[in-house]
């Protein structure tokens, strides 16, 4: 198969283009075509250098096919959960997208983020704003992947052979949750039980015979990760299903419990301190957390929604992706970026921000950490764009699933030019060029480095006096991107 790839590859390099027009199909082809054809191939196998061989065989699988091609669906497909009494929180059924990837044992499972409530009065208010957070009614029926969740290997070239599921988040409770609708809180909170639910179903939709399944999210759906990766693997451990490997994709979910620049009265998510927030949460939701991180903070379980304190007690393998100075994290803060340049002390704050993330993440070891002002990457279709120290985030996950496929056979020397372990060092927001593009609020232009600095408030010459250099020279490196 390889030999061909390869030979079909050179022969259709450019198979993009268009291609002359062929016979029609004798009548025995077209019947044959109107069912489908699948090739149970596993691609897992094909290691050395997984990104072009994808390609290739795309490449040449267009190239023999151009009218087929032009058919594929890549859509995924709404599916609900078989047990309805697991719901959303007003009690419309909980579900699923979906789409197949006959052949492939690897399972990508995607939780959805968009914060979270933890009152009644707030429930309701994100009840009328941002119903399809706490609703089913309205989801369409069919979901377009981006991302991590793309079936393009262009946009996605290590994982868009895996079969893709996409829960959407619709239980309010960062993916916590185990409590029916009372009169009490009017709202049902099942996260976890939606998670759970949802694997069950996938099992008899061809995960039990998964090599790899991994258990992505991003924002409060990073969080879920942290929460639920273990869950899952006891989950088909006891159903018998020892071999798949479980694995955790954390993104922008690690957040950390610091003291507010600015102290407010907790009203809703943004106002509100981190802590307080699920504090009160947790106990409006019936949360639960993982049982090794419950037993490590008796009575105090909310430390288990933060990224620092529950990793340690976590068994599955886990790659952390967070952005270091996380916007979400920065609204939490009070650090509001209105336009207006920021204040010194703002200034100082968003800096220490991200020496406390480095701290936290320094014993973490798979992870990708630029020293970016955003906000989730891994469903973004720039996610290939953004380097650490010259790694892309998909080039990193291949050299995190690498090492697995070395280890198992006992080869502990990881490949030359293959890191997992990936931070930056520069110390201010957007110091790595590779950050995705900066916009002005209020205008919409697009900022360079420098004009973006200077946005923030950045004082290039008390910068250049701390440094010990001269200012010129220190525009000259900002503007390089050093």
């Amino acid at each position: 198969l390889l030999g061909t790839v390869l030979l079909g590859a050179r022969r259709f390099r450019g198979g993009r283009n268009p291609q002359p027009r062929r016979a029609p199909p004798s009548p025995t082809y077209r019947e044959r075509g109107d069912t489908t054809e699948s090739f149970p191939l596993d691609f897992t196998a094909v290691e050395e250098n997984m990104d072009n061989f994808m390609k290739q065989v795309k490449n040449l699988a267009q190239s023999l096919y151009p009218c087929s091609a032009q058919k594929l669906d890549y859509d995924m497909k709404l599916h609900f959960l078989e047990n309805s009494s697991v719901t959303c929180n007003d009690g419309t059924p909980a579900g699923y997208y979906m789409k197949e990837s006959l052949g492939s044992r690897r399972w990508l499972i995607f939780l959805e983020g968009g914060w979270y409530c933890f009152n009644k009065e707030n429930c309701d208010s994100r009840y009328e704003t941002m119903r399809r957070l706490m609703s089913s009614s309205k989801w369409p029926q069919t979901k377009t992947g981006t991302g991590i969740l793309s079936p393009l290997p262009e946009e996605n070239p290590h994982w868009w052979n895996a079969h893709m599921v996409f829960i959407p988040y619709c239980s309010s409770d960062v993916w916590s949750g185990a409590s029916a609708k009372t009169d009490q809180s009017g709202y049902a909170f099942m996260g976890s039980l939606i998670i759970q639910e949802v694997v069950k179903d996938l099992l008899t939709k061809g995960l039990d015979k998964a090599k790899v399944l991994l258990l992505a999210g991003s924002s409060a759906g990073g969080t879920g990760v942290l929460l639920n990766v273990d869950p899952v693997a006891d989950l088909l451990e006891r159903r018998g299903h020892t071999t798949v490997q479980v694995r955790g994709l954390a993104d922008s979910g690690w957040f950390l419990d610091n003291k507010q620049y600015r102290s407010t009265d907790c009203h809703d998510t943004v106002s509100c301190a981190p802590t307080d927030a699920i504090r009160r949460g947790i106990k409006y939701w019936g949360g639960v957390v993982p049982e090794r991180c419950r037993l490590a903070h008796l009575g105090e379980e909310w430390n288990c929604f933060f990224g620092y304190r529950v990793f340690p007690s976590i068994k599955s393998p886990v790659f952390v992706v967070q952005w270091l100075f996380d916007e979400a994290q920065l609204t939490v803060d009070n650090i509001h970026l209105t336009g207006q340049p920021v204040q010194e002390g703002q200034w100082r704050y968003i800096q220490n921000l991200g020496i406390e993330l480095r701290n936290t993440l320094k014993d973490v070891p798979a992870m990708f950490a630029p020293a970016c002002l955003s906000h989730e990457i891994i469903t973004r279709n720039y996610w290939i764009d953004v380097q650490v120290k010259g790694t892309s985030l998909p080039r990193a996950l291949y050299c995190w699933d690498r090492s697995f496929y070395d280890n198992s056979r006992n080869n502990k020397a990881p490949p030359k030019g293959c890191p997992v372990h990936l931070i930056d060092s520069c110390p201010w927001p957007h110091c790595n060029p590779t950050c995705p593009t900066i916009r002005d609020q209020f205008t919409g232009q697009e900022m360079n480095v420098i004009q973006f600095l200077m946005h923030m408030g950045f004082d290039v010459q008390k910068m250049a006096q701390q440094q010990g250099m001269d200012p010129s020279k220190l525009l000259g490196m900002l503007s390089s991107g050093s």
